[in-house]
């Protein structure tokens, strides 16, 4: 075990030296992305391990973000929830590289594979080809990745049904909004953002099929600003409310919604914290409890390799923040939304996957 944590730190150690020299600052965390001060702010000494639990065992967890980093708010931190809530829960260790370009990706993930890790996470879809190609190129080695399926058998692959969560706050903007016009905010086109963007049009059309939806994609997940601008423009032409399914990208947003006291839907996590008063909900997708189902599984000798876990709101694996803010709502909406869940649940309603799907959809009356 000695000669494992002596490759960890030599590891960490290297990691540093290449953010650095790519103009960086991030270093592996071990705290919670949230509450983490300001990379600029952060100490750039030897970072120290991170602190062992009773139940120590000899499990390393590698990740490697894609280009959102850890401080998305969003799929990246949720996936490191995962992991720390492993490593609190179930003995292991962890060591996590931000990429900073997607030329990274590769180096990043050689970089885990060296250090030891017993698994190795690739977070976004953006991640599919590095993780395939690392893959095939180690056999022996064990890899997850979250947003998209590597067809290798020893690769498991998590995807969620986010058109189900998104179809649920596209009910509440569509039965909430004053105006009559509501947003999407994307981050990169995509089959995953494509059902974020489709059940969100969905639950909109099925809640008032009057209703205008105004979608924009920023071509970015890293990009805060362009959200921010994004936004700011579809609030100044009519917008009341905007969904982003954006990564760090829709933390603009969520500024636009607060600067215009108007109202953003968070994604991923649960994000009302960043504007208390104006993020009406948020559709959480839990990424950090099938990243720990997967290493629990691992560490118990169980990996699932070449398997696709998907998760909808039958499997509790997506639905809307318990922070929604339902004062602020018509009143009887969450039963209205809590009916719609059942019924999706239950096979009696299905909603569209694709933005095209979207178009042509007619919503059930239950």
């Amino acid at each position: 075990m000695a000669q494992k944590w002596f490759a960890k730190v030599a590891v960490v150690a290297l990691t540093l030296s290449l953010l650095a020299g790519c103009g960086g600052s991030q270093q592996p965390q071990d705290q919670t992305p949230s509450t983490q001060p300001p990379a600029s702010q952060q100490p750039q000494e030897q970072p120290q391990q991170s602190e062992k639990p009773a139940n120590e065992i000899d499990f390393i967890v590698g990740m490697a973000t894609d280009v959102g980093g850890l401080n998305d708010d969003s799929f990246n931190a949720a996936a490191h929830r995962g992991i720390l809530r492993a490593q609190q829960e179930l003995g292991t260790d962890h060591v996590i590289i931000e990429s900073q370009r997607p030329e990274d990706y590769i180096t990043n993930l050689q970089t885990l594979i060296d250090s030891g890790a017993d698994i190795v996470w690739g977070v976004g879809f953006m991640m599919q080809a590095s993780i395939d190609e690392m893959a095939q190129a180690n056999p022996d080695k064990k890899f997850g990745i979250v947003d998209e399926v590597v067809n290798q058998p020893n690769a498991a692959s998590v995807l969620f049904k986010e058109q189900e969560g998104s179809f649920l706050v596209g009910y509440i903007a569509g039965k909430s909004t004053k105006t009559g016009k509501v947003g999407f905010v994307g981050g990169v086109e995509s089959p995953v953002i494509g059902r974020f963007e489709a059940g969100y049009r969905a639950g909109v059309k099925a809640a008032n099929p009057d209703v205008q939806v105004d979608v924009v994609y920023a071509a970015a997940f890293d990009d805060p600003e362009k959200g921010k601008n994004i936004a700011l423009t579809m609030f100044d032409t009519g917008s009341d409310i905007i969904f982003h399914a954006a990564g760090g990208t829709g933390q603009g947003v969520i500024e636009a919604a607060k600067d215009r006291n108007l109202y953003a839907i968070g994604v991923d996590s649960d994000q009302n914290y960043l504007a208390p008063e104006n993020v009406i909900t948020s559709m959480i997708k839990r990424v950090d409890v099938a990243v720990f189902e997967v290493i629990k599984q691992t560490v118990e000798g169980n990996f699932p390799g070449g398997e696709t876990l998907r998760l909808g709101l039958a499997e509790d694996g997506v639905g809307y923040a318990d922070s929604t803010l339902w004062d602020k709502l018509p009143e009887g909406l969450q039963e209205e939304v809590d009916k719609w869940a059942q019924a999706i649940k239950d096979g009696k309603v299905v909603v569209p996957e694709t933005p095209e799907e979207a178009d042509t959809w007619t919503a059930p009356t239950l």
